[in-house]
């Protein structure tokens, strides 16, 4: 008899994303003259086209293949050197990570699961409330909590509450964790975190003997040097902090997929006897042999994003949606609601009105405005009463969304 992993059965709920599908689908199959209009601003999805470095690269890449004196097969399961280099030379100027520190994948969203396959079973997890739902279900998944609520909260989970009252940076748990997720900027609060803050965390890591995973997805999108991109810019954050960070939302690789993962080689955890493991060589051996490598042309691609007709294009890719940001922000600033994120991120985290819950929200907007939103709630319930607006959309959608927000709540 093959027995299953009956972690998974305590998924009770579909995963986030799936549901809004779903509800998404029933009200396009219900209505199909009014979702003709329908706008999304769900799913973190990018729209705009992909760079033109990017793309002449990666054509530039596919000739190569064409040839037999160029052609590439399997190429090196942690990523090819020259990209590697580029995002220690680029991402990390003037930050001690080294080339040998970076392992490129297909997706944040795979690292940030996977990584838990080098840690041991019975470990104590912290997470954020609201969170980025992988976190949470990976750990589900992998045997470390005990059953959901209502509420999807996981027995077995320390959770850190973020609210509009601390900022949304959460306090320091008040008991030991062995392993810390964070993302900033925050995913879906849109919020960042503080140099002086972020040093409380690296000083509890070191502390406790504990591990922060640091989600820096959305970097790219930090204006002004006052708030750190990377957790490496801490001090002491290399002998405590794994970072990962993607090339979908910066250079439009939603798509294309491509990432990286950076561990620091004097990082390390500890047997059940004691011994001190390096997680790099963890990884390393994990990485190996459980992933064949991004491709040579999507590797080429994301090399010419760091290439100077690369940045500028990157730039100005932020910019757009930065501007969408911020008139959605304005938007529902003008009708009242209260608004957090989207200074320094794509995100734009929104209050409900008086008497509306998130999934209320989420139907509110779909059925009489045509807009796809994110319920706070699918987020943990500490983002119950809220709800999230990606600006990821062409600015013509976004102009058209402010207006369907003041006619629906004006």
């Amino acid at each position: 008899m093959a027995l299953v992993n009956e972690n998974f059965l305590k998924l009770k709920a579909g995963y986030l994303f799936p549901e809004i599908g779903r509800r998404v689908k029933a009200f396009v199959d219900a209505e199909p003259v009014k979702a003709k209009s329908l706008i999304r601003c769900g799913i973190g999805d990018v729209t705009e086209p992909l760079p033109d470095a990017a793309r002449e690269a990666m054509k530039l890449a596919v000739d190569e293949l064409g040839a037999r004196e160029t052609f590439r097969g399997y190429g090196p399961e942690q990523g090819y050197e020259f990209l590697r280099k580029a995002i220690a030379d680029n991402a990390y100027a003037g930050i001690e990570v080294s080339a040998d520190e970076v392992f490129v994948s297909d997706g944040s969203k795979c690292d940030t699961g996977n990584i838990l396959d080098i840690f041991g079973k019975g470990i104590r997890v912290a997470i954020t409330d609201p969170v980025y739902p992988v976190y949470v279900d990976t750990n589900v998944m992998a045997g470390n909590t005990g059953e959901g609520d209502e509420s999807g909260r996981f027995e077995g989970l320390v959770y850190l509450p973020c609210t509009a009252e601390n900022n949304f940076v959460p306090a320091l748990p008040e008991e030991k964790v062995d392993l810390i997720y964070l993302c900033y900027p925050n995913n879906p609060t849109g919020t960042v975190a503080t140099r002086e803050e972020l040093e409380k965390w690296v000083a509890y890591a070191k502390e406790n003997d504990s591990i922060i995973l640091y989600d820096s997805a959305y970097e790219a999108y930090v204006q002004g040097s006052d708030v750190p991109k990377s957790i490496f810019e801490i001090e002491g954050a290399r002998d405590c902090a794994i970072e990962f960070r993607s090339f979908s939302k910066n250079g439009g690789f939603t798509g294309v997929r491509c990432a990286y993962i950076v561990i620091p080689k004097e990082l390390t955890g500890s047997t059940t006897s004691g011994e001190r493991v390096s997680l790099h060589g963890l990884w390393a051996r994990r990485h190996a042999t459980k992933f064949n490598g991004c491709s040579y042309p999507v590797q080429r691609g994301a090399e010419a994003l760091y290439s100077v007709e690369g940045k500028m294009q990157v730039a100005r890719l932020v910019k757009h949606y930065m501007g969408n940001a911020a008139l959605l922000s304005e938007a529902c600033q003008k009708l009242g609601l209260s608004v957090y994120g989207g200074e320094h991120s794509p995100y734009v985290w929104v209050k409900c009105p008086d008497g509306v819950d998130s999934w209320g929200m989420f139907d509110k907007m779909l059925n009489e405005a045509q807009v796809v939103v994110t319920p706070g709630a699918g987020f943990g319930a500490a983002g119950e009463g809220y709800f999230r607006i990606s600006a990821f959309n062409t600015r013509e959608n976004v102009e058209v969304v402010c207006e369907r927000l003041v006619s629906l709540l004006g």
